[in-house]
């Protein structure tokens, strides 16, 4: 393997590592965020979306297999930073009517969708360059079900725009 495909592995590897512990950050973050929503369409969002990041996070562990690398989280600095902003509009939204409070919660939520949305589609073109085709495929599924996330909340703010305003 020449040197060039090796340095893009490892960046790969470390992106993935770096990805691996944002998911596992919003494993813990999504059940405060459901508990939070006054919608049950909200609420049952966050909830599925909590099953498909644990599915996220076994997608990854089958990458890092595949690459014959260890899947050891690296602190993540923007998701926590997306998180501790959606933390503070849950509390913020205590004040609010319920349908901006869920609003509020639904821009923390798209914030960190389109997060990952980059983050899986930078890694996956970066998989497919290095010939890592079987990887690339596994991110691609995360990458469509972040994007089916974004969707869904997009879709579940319509009404509550309506009613807010």
């Amino acid at each position: 393997m020449p040197d060039n495909v090796a340095d893009l592995k490892a960046l790969l590897v470390d992106e993935m590592e770096d990805m691996l512990h944002a998911e596992n950050q919003l494993v813990k973050a999504l059940p405060k965020m459901a508990k939070a929503a006054h919608s049950h369409e909200l609420r049952q969002a966050f909830n599925d979306h909590l099953d498909k990041t644990r599915g996220h996070v076994d997608r990854l562990n089958q990458a890092f297999e595949l690459l014959g690398a260890r899947a050891k989280p690296k602190p993540c600095k923007g998701m926590q930073g997306l998180i501790a902003e959606g933390e503070e509009s849950i509390s913020e939204g205590k004040d609010l009517d319920p349908s901006c409070a869920d609003l509020a919660a639904i821009i923390a939520a798209q914030k960190i969708e389109h997060y990952e949305v980059s983050g899986y589609g930078s890694l996956r073109a970066l998989a497919d360059r290095i010939g890592e085709s079987r990887v690339a495929r596994l991110l691609l599924d995360n990458e469509r079900e972040e994007a089916q996330a974004d969707a869904r909340l997009t879709e579940i703010s319509q009404p509550l725009f309506a009613k807010a305003a």
